[in-house]
């Protein structure tokens, strides 16, 4: 550090605040980019409102009608959507729309034709009524394999919509993302903005798992890349969400996507290819099937030093709590999911309330956290996930377990320098020091010098990336 040169640019704060740049260690970030554009279902009280909205929404003759954000659970009077009430405000164009989750999807009559009963697939669930008819609902691997089948979207539409993402996350003041859409296509998505020149964030992206002998083919390892965009991990499923009713519980309840033994085959294959793995955990027998997993196979992996990592962590059984720090596995949470699932919780989990959402808990027994957002699930705002974290409430209403939330300092650490050291980058990015990689957040005040109310006034001014500026320059008013 004392042989770096500094640059001769001198910039004023005018009493404004410097940050290492955030990271969002977990967005699908080209579909929370396509997003933007669709029709947005987040915040409806009722179905009614819902299919209001949708009504409303511009209707093209060959083109399917997409959105996201509806969580039934939210809605009053209670109700779960069909197809027939979508059919009322859609008529013969096809629809599908995502729930807040992402792991089921609300479809039209239309949308159904085009699967012409072909709906069913291993680890997806297929709702129907009384007469065993579809009701419009698919869930988990059914969803997610109706939309590739029969929803495409262009690589031209991906990357214009990809391009604008970037641009609108650097205003938020990320540099970083760890992103969850290779099953996609992502990082030839990236890869085309960083041609171009237009890739102003760090990608440390995924592929399937299933995709581990296809690499492997090709002699690839973990951390293929530049600066800009890296394939580094990973990724996995071993069960459902909260939202859906489908996470895996220690009651027998919930979708098993990826079974213990599976889990443990998948680390040992790719340790031994040198690739680390995140694993998607929403219930508490999930996430001990992965700490299972990954005990048994500790052998392969931890002479490697690979950086395994369970993604949401979202209930755990107390025992399970101090494995993540024993077995040196990262916990990739979002600070924002604990007030903005707890009505949710208190419902489906009234037993288990105690052990979700648990940061502090895990903080305290040494683990290591990340936080991020799970874009599209929750919006891509650093600082909002911040606030979250530290207030354990996003409305009015009292902190939600305030025993479980974190210091203003350990969600800006979890945020700024935690994300940096689970890509491999500690030496490089995610702290204030001579040498390393100027990746910059300015903000209007000091966020471990206001009082805790204030986070969510917290403003970004500008953002610096690799020593570019990327959003608002300076001088500034």
């Amino acid at each position: 550090h004392e042989t770096a040169l500094a640059s001769p640019e001198t910039v004023d704060l005018g009493g404004r605040c410097v940050l290492p740049a955030f990271t969002d260690a977990h967005v699908h970030f080209p579909t929370w980019s396509l997003n933007q554009r669709q029709v947005k279902l987040e915040g409806c009280a009722s179905i009614a409102e819902a299919l209001a909205r949708i009504e409303t929404a511009e209707k093209a003759p060959g083109r399917w009608l997409r959105g996201y954000g509806w969580r039934s659970g939210d809605w009053s009077p209670s109700v779960e959507p069909t197809k027939e009430a979508l059919d009322e405000v859609t008529g013969e164009t096809p629809a599908i729309f995502f729930s807040k989750d992402y792991h089921s999807a609300w479809l039209n009559s239309a949308a159904l034709a085009a699967a012409d009963g072909d709906l069913e697939v291993p680890g997806g669930v297929v709702e129907r009524d009384e007469r065993g008819e579809p009701t419009g609902v698919l869930r988990e691997e059914a969803a997610w394999t109706f939309r590739e089948r029969h929803v495409h979207t262009s690589q031209d539409e991906w990357v214009e919509a990809t391009r604008l993402g970037v641009k609108l996350a650097n205003a938020r003041g990320v540099a970083a993302v760890h992103d969850k859409d290779g099953w996609l296509g992502a990082p030839g998505i990236f890869q085309r903005l960083h041609a171009e020149g237009n890739l102003s964030l760090r990608v440390w992206g995924s592929i399937p798992h299933e995709l581990l002998d296809d690499a492997a083919a090709l002699s690839l390892t973990g951390g293929l890349g530049d600066e800009f965009l890296r394939i580094g991990y990973l990724k996995c499923f071993m069960d459902g969400t909260l939202g859906s009713q489908t996470a895996l519980l220690t009651d027998g309840t919930g979708v098993e996507i990826t079974s213990r033994e599976e889990v443990e085959e998948i680390v040992r294959r790719g340790a031994e290819r040198g690739w680390p793995v995140a694993v998607h955990a929403i219930g508490d027998q999930a996430n001990r099937n992965v700490l299972d997993a990954l005990e048994a196979s500790r052998d392969v992996w931890q002479p490697k030093g690979l950086r395994h990592r369970i993604e949401h962590a979202q209930c755990l059984t107390p025992e399970d709590v101090p494995r993540f720090a024993e077995l040196g596995v990262a916990c990739s949470v979002q600070f924002s999911h604990a007030p903005s699932d707890r009505d949710l919780a208190e419902r489906f989990w009234p037993d288990r309330v105690d052990g979700a959402y648990r940061f502090r808990s895990l903080l305290d027994s040494g683990a290591v956290v990340a936080n991020g957002s799970d874009a599209p699930v929750e919006e891509l705002d650093p600082l909002a996930g911040i606030a979250a974290g530290v207030l354990r409430t996003i409305d009015e209403r009292p902190a939600w377990h305030a025993e479980e939330a974190v210091t203003a300092e350990q969600a800006l650490v979890a945020t700024c320098v935690t994300p940096a050291w689970l890509s491999g980058d500690e030496r490089k990015r995610g702290r204030l020091l001579p040498g390393m990689l100027a990746d910059l957040v300015v903000l209007d005040r000091d966020p471990l010098a206001v009082e805790p109310e204030e986070l969510r006034e917290l403003q970004v001014v500008a953002t610096m990336v690799g020593g570019r500026w990327v959003h608002n320059p300076p001088p500034w008013d």
